[in-house]
């Protein structure tokens, strides 16, 4: 079959002889793909790849490149920094299938639209759990024990010149403490696992309607499959350390000495940690957010970090990234000492990314009724509209 690949700066379109026959497949970030590639030598499909210029500051494509290439695409791959409201689906038109996203979050995604327009939805969920706990405690450690300080002052070459003495760099423990969960969904309950290690007092979670704790309770199948507690449990013995609801959202924050955010963005948890909440956090209180910037306010967060009301916060995500400048108030060089902020990688390490890539692509064909590499696929997570 003839083949032809036609390069529009900034991105690279390929094309077949005979695209009008087979699905378009519009591919809005720059991920190696093994699959679509293969499905394309084969005319199986259409693909046109957006390629990021020299120099491009974000991960996707940008609305100009999206608006030429996506008309008469029957999927689409994308990340949240790709929106897909509802001005995004016009240029798609009725062709469009599927909307498959290589993240777990679908905030980006205009989902009241897709559903009337019966386009289905494909996410990534569970396979990225592991990296995002890690990352997740990573960022309470950072924070406690006071790393981005005492690394710049290293890399300063000021370690045998800066006064220092047996207080210094010092933080808290947790061991014994009480850690709060708002959001206990399956990434939340991987750092609880995670936590067993650490012996905490108790592990307190808050979720949009009250949950007692119930192992038997598909809400908690991920916190079941931990091998520690399946053994605890047959032995019939006693937890080691209390882990219970907390319905009061109020109460987990007076209670929290270590705050882990992971809930998901809507419009009613858009700000759920406000200048309210975090006033009722002990001043010493660590917060970390690993799931969506939009939920916690970052003006009060900033506010309360000055004036010494929490002890910290470690964040992965936050309000208006990627558009971070230097001045931007949570870099602050007075906020260094307590606040991290990393560029939303909680995902990224090898095995986490890519098995997202190969869910997402195994989303687009198996929506499309199409084969992978010969196999016939189904998608592995569809989100229910």
């Amino acid at each position: 079959m003839h083949r032809c690949a036609l390069a529009l700066a900034p991105h690279l379109v390929y094309f077949t002889a005979n695209m009008s026959k087979v699905p378009l497949i519009v591919q809005a970030v720059s991920v190696p793909s093994d699959i679509l590639n293969e499905a394309h030598r084969q005319g199986i499909i259409e693909l046109r790849v957006w390629n990021p210029p020299k120099q491009h500051g974000t991960m996707g494509a940008d609305r100009a490149w999206v608006k030429e290439n996506l008309p008469g695409a029957a999927g689409f791959l994308c990340i949240p920094q790709v929106p897909v409201d509802e001005e995004v689906l016009d240029w798609a038109g009725p062709s469009l299938k599927v909307v498959s996203t290589i993240s777990v979050g679908v905030d980006h995604i205009d989902l009241a639209s897709c559903a009337k327009r019966g386009i289905k939805i494909g996410h990534t969920p569970s396979v990225l759990n592991d990296a995002v706990a890690d990352t997740a405690l990573l960022l309470a450690m950072m924070v406690s024990r006071h790393i981005m300080k005492a690394h710049a002052m290293v890399r300063k070459g000021e370690w045998g010149t800066t006064p220092t003495n047996v207080q210094s760099f010092v933080g808290p423990e947790m061991t014994g403490k009480t850690i709060g969960f708002l959001g206990f969904g399956e990434i939340g309950q991987m750092i609880a696992r995670r936590l067993l290690s650490f012996a905490p007092k108790r592990i307190l979670y808050t979720t949009s309607s009250p949950k007692p704790l119930d192992l038997q309770n598909k809400a908690f199948s991920t916190l079941a499959q931990d091998p520690f507690l399946q053994c605890i449990e047959k032995c019939g013995c006693a937890w080691p350390i209390e882990m219970a609801n907390e319905p009061d959202r109020a109460a987990l924050a007076e209670k929290s000495d270590f705050l882990f955010i992971i809930a998901s963005l809507n419009s009613n948890t858009k700000h759920l940690v406000d200048k309210a909440f975090l006033n009722k956090m002990q001043p010493h209180a660590i917060l970390v957010n690993v799931s969506r910037g939009p939920l916690v306010d970052t003006n009060a967060l900033i506010d309360v970090l000055k004036n010494g009301k929490i002890g910290g916060a470690g964040l992965d995500v936050i309000e208006g990234e990627p558009q971070i400048p230097a001045d931007h108030p949570a870099l602050d060089e007075d906020l260094m000492d307590r606040l991290v902020l990393l560029p939303h990688l909680g995902s990224a390490t090898d095995e986490a990314r890519s098995a997202m890539i190969d869910y997402s692509i195994h989303n687009l064909l198996g929506a499309l009724g199409l084969p992978a590499k010969g196999r016939t696929v189904e998608m592995p997570a569809e989100l229910p509209l």
